[in-house]
């Protein structure tokens, strides 16, 4: 759920603020003043975006803005306040808010306003991300890695990042195995230096020597002028072998020349040349198996597999789906010129059930395909026509298509109806601790209420129901008894 910090030293419009956002999906965290406000922004850099007030005591809401401009605090600020001076708006928008509104503010208004500056981020994050990728900046911070499986890859990255040392990503094709190489370029000393990438696999065999090594004039038919290779390209700097095992066995010789002496010998040349290049190698087969059927070369193996990172499938770190497909909405929209705000929740649930075979590259193309096939603002199921075939047949995908609204017969302009648009306003929760009546809950029908929920949602795990509820397990199960609870649970928690 993502976060947005509300400030605001007026404890009322306070309280109506994260409100309105908690209704929306957000998370509100909230703060009283500038300072409290920075100290947020500086300790967590995944908060969304901020409402900030103008006008606060200790430091006010201009204060707070010069400070992130300076600091580089890159959270997107919608600006709230009294004051609609033209003047006030005008430095308000110099200093980097996104967007600007007077109180009292409509919650529909607010809505917009915080979905459309969380897409500005998305977006100006893919922008980053890419300036970084091409610069030979790349880091970890500009990839999307926060699943838990991602933890060991980007712990590897920064220790390899420190050495020179051979690393071998081992993974299955489409995870971004070449995003963790640059991220090993992008924080180590060759940061901003060359970074070459090659494709083994995509090499014709009798090419391989001249592209990766480079040739002289007249050393074969057609080669009229001296050719610099990959390696003597990537001098000083990191060169990226992807399909690394997909390399002829006579070129793998070379290879091994190359990282033990640091040297390389163009084809034609009368004697070889150094250079200094880091290499990193990348291979959606296991290598062992390669070298153990003879396909590669078994020296050549134990020299890249120095340093082993594994890079884990897309359906081993579902944590990063959400933030993924937003990242792809965002810069595909922005290419595609359309206004597509998110995805619906059912779309959302049929994504987050497939496997993706293809992985990061899957998702990619799959999200640029439905942005292509979509007229609303949201992705919806239909818009993903070939998830929902493999997922639940040819039928449901018929079924989906004939449910989308969509015209008969053609419609004058004159007549045409209004486009359906969705309520941005969710209906208010039920409150927990009162009746339909308006009477508070009595304290042991919330106590039982909580224990319901706590065993709902760890799955029956007696002993993680009292760690999380602050008691022992043998009060946890007189309070079961207590309220009638005991029967089939405490049976099926053994």
């Amino acid at each position: 759920m993502t976060r947005v910090l509300v400030v605001d030293d007026d404890p009322v419009q306070l309280r109506l603020t994260a409100e309105i956002a908690n209704r929306a999906g957000f998370k509100p965290i909230t703060a009283t003043g500038g300072e409290q406000a920075l100290a947020i922004l500086r300790d967590d850099r995944k908060v969304g975006a901020m409402i900030l007030d103008l006008v606060m005591p200790d430091l006010d809401g201009m204060g707070v803005l010069e400070v992130m401009r300076r600091e580089g605090l890159t959270t997107p600020v919608i600006v709230q306040t009294a004051n609609a001076s033209l003047e006030t708006v005008i430095s308000a928008m110099r200093q980097g808010a996104a967007d600007y509104f007077v109180k009292p503010v409509s919650p529909e208004r607010l809505i917009i306003s915080l979905r459309n500056a969380m897409k500005l981020e998305t977006l100006e994050q893919a922008i980053r991300a890419e300036h970084a990728r091409k610069s030979g900046a790349f880091t970890r911070s500009d990839m999307i890695a926060s699943a838990p499986a991602m933890a060991r890859v980007l712990a590897l990255s920064a220790k390899a990042a420190k050495s020179t040392i051979p690393v071998l990503i081992e993974g299955e094709t489409g995870t971004g195995k070449e995003l963790v190489a640059r991220i090993i370029q992008g924080t180590g000393e060759r940061a901003g230096k060359p970074f070459i990438v090659v494709n083994c696999g995509a090499i014709p065999p009798n090419l391989v020597e001249s592209v990766l090594f480079g040739h002289r004039k007249g050393a074969f038919t057609g080669a009229h002028a001296d050719q610099a290779g990959k390696f003597a390209e990537a001098h000083n700097g990191t060169i990226f072998l992807d399909e690394v095992g997909e390399l002829p066995l006579d070129t793998q010789v070379k290879l091994l020349r190359v990282l033990q002496e640091g040297e390389i010998e163009p084809l034609g040349a009368t004697r070889p040349e150094k250079v200094n290049v880091r290499v990193i190698s990348a291979t959606n087969r296991r290598l062992l198996n390669l070298a153990k059927s003879g396909e590669f070369r078994e020296d050549l193996y134990y020299r890249l597999n120095v340093f082993p990172i594994y890079m884990p499938p897309l359906r081993e770190r579902r944590e990063d789906l959400a933030n993924l497909i937003a990242h792809f909405i965002a810069r595909f929209a922005a290419e595609a010129g359309k206004r597509v705000l998110g995805i619906s929740p059912a779309a959302m649930d049929l994504l987050a059930a497939y496997d993706w075979p293809g992985n990061v590259r899957q998702l990619e193309n799959t999200v640029y395909r439905a942005i292509v096939l979509t007229d609303g603002a949201f992705l919806e199921t239909q818009d993903f026509p070939q998830i929902v075939a493999q997922a639940e047949g040819r039928e449901e995908v018929l079924r989906a298509i004939a449910q989308a609204e969509m015209p008969a017969a053609p419609v004058h302009i004159d007549t045409a109806p209004a486009r359906t648009r969705l309520d941005p306003v969710l209906p208010p929760a039920p409150d927990r601790f009162v009746s339909e009546t308006g009477e508070l809950h009595a304290l042991a029908q919330i106590e039982r209420a909580a224990i319901v929920f706590a065993i709902d949602h760890h799955g029956g795990r007696m002993s993680r129901v009292a760690r999380a509820l602050g008691i022992g397990r043998s009060t946890l199960y007189r309070k079961l008894h207590e309220y009638g609870l005991a029967e089939g649970l405490i049976s099926d928690a053994a």
